[in-house]
């Protein structure tokens, strides 16, 4: 779907900056994050709209609910098809009201006569004000183009040759070139927006420090706000006769008028001092916060360098440590078997002889023995052989049967 060509400004900058932050700090416009389509905003503005003025009426404070669903369509940037579905709508006029207040604030200012053309002698009547006044949509439109306020708040500006082309257009189809009214007077501080109370005006832009639309009109022609009295000539003829008695009552309204200027003056500059000192103090605190946060960061920093040179140093201790215990352990190992291998060598060469005399000892003795148990074989042996003939040594064959061959 195509866009709007729009005039490329930022949507923050196409209404007034006072209009736009209690627009972005209502309650009301929060609540329109709920709705997500284009078609949930039209019944929004079906169900609630009744006039497209850009403050609340009454006593109240904040923006209309016109202007803040307006700032919503902002927010979702119109096709083409969705801003003839607006401007053609037939369910209420108020819909078709906030199009055309779209394209005057978003569109392109060479497409505006395109766009308002087909519908510059539409008849539908409505009220655009809360006043009650009602006008028709053609004669709305027709104030849109030509005028530069709008109730009070700024239009973004039209230039001068496409505001020539409109005027010409409008001559050629014999309609009137004048701003009609319906939209406001076509200069700030009219009779009508400075008769609404005073408070009203100070209570829209007193939380953002910033001068509410009309208020400097209002101190003057409100009646709550005028101190000055206005001069009764019929009255005071005897002033009005001798010229000293004008001077001094012009010398006593002159003395008024500047004390309440030098009044003014020092609640201007009482509200300055307190904002600029609200100005500074913000920025110590910043500037304490930024301090504390350079000082942790560097804290943590050192921290993990001084845990990382712990970790290498301990690293490096028990690397030395298992080499050193390692080769404590080799050359501990290998001299006890050097000694154990010497004493071995040493034990072998002394114990031979004596394992030698220990056998013959032990053969000898074992020899007695079984000569004590079985007796003297040989000697027997020899008298029977005396008696048989001569016959073979048996018995010496069977002590080496008996006792092996160690011990013979």
């Amino acid at each position: 779907m195509a866009e709007i060509q729009t005039s490329g400004r930022p949507i923050d900058q196409l209404l007034e900056k006072v209009l736009c932050m209690n627009i972005l700090s209502s309650d009301y416009f929060r609540d329109l994050l709920r709705l997500k389509t284009y078609h949930e905003v039209i019944d929004e503005i079906y169900n609630q709209v009744d006039h497209v003025e850009p403050w609340m009426t009454g006593n109240c404070r904040g923006p209309s609910t016109a202007f803040c669903l307006l700032y919503k369509f902002f927010t979702m940037k119109l096709t083409v098809k969705q801003m003839h579905g607006l401007l053609k709508h037939p369910d209420s006029p108020y819909i078709r009201a906030v199009g055309f207040l779209y394209l005057r604030y978003y569109a392109d200012p060479k497409t505006l006569w395109n766009w308002y053309e087909p519908f510059i002698k539409d008849d539908e009547e409505f009220a655009p004000g809360s006043n009650g006044r009602m006008t028709t949509m053609g004669v709305y439109i027709r104030d849109l183009l030509l005028g530069q306020y709008y109730f009070d708040t700024l239009f973004p500006r039209i230039p001068v040759p496409v505001l020539r082309s409109v005027v010409s257009n409008l001559e050629k189809l014999k309609l009137p070139t004048k701003h009609c009214g319906t939209t406001g007077e076509s200069t700030r501080g009219s009779d009508e927006t400075a008769r609404r109370p005073p408070s009203v005006k100070a209570a829209l832009s007193v939380s953002f420090g910033q001068r509410a639309p009309h208020r400097a009109s209002t101190r003057d022609s409100s009646p709550v706000r005028r101190t000055i009295p206005t001069p009764s000539y019929d009255r005071d003829d005897d002033s009005r006769r001798s010229p000293s008695g004008r001077q001094s009552q012009s010398r006593e309204l002159s003395d008024r008028d500047y004390i309440d200027r030098d009044r003014g003056r020092d609640r201007d500059r009482n509200r300055d001092r307190e904002r600029d000192r609200d100005r500074e103090q913000y920025r110590d605190r910043e500037r304490d916060r930024d301090r504390d946060r350079e000082r942790r960061y560097d804290y943590d920093r050192r921290s993990r360098e001084s845990g990382r040179d712990y970790e290498r140093r301990s690293h490096d201790g028990s690397r030395h440590y298992s080499e050193g215990s390692s080769r404590r352990s080799r050359s501990r190992s290998r001299s006890r078997s050097q000694s154990m291998y010497e004493h071995s060598m040493h034990g072998d060469h002394r114990s031979s002889p004596r394992d030698g005399n220990r056998e013959k000892t032990t053969a000898s003795s074992n020899l007695a023995k079984l000569k004590d148990i079985y007796g003297d074989l040989g000697s027997q042996k020899e008298d029977t052989g005396k008696d048989r003939g001569p016959n073979r040594d048996s018995g010496t064959e069977e002590v080496i049967r008996l006792g092996g061959s160690t011990w013979r």
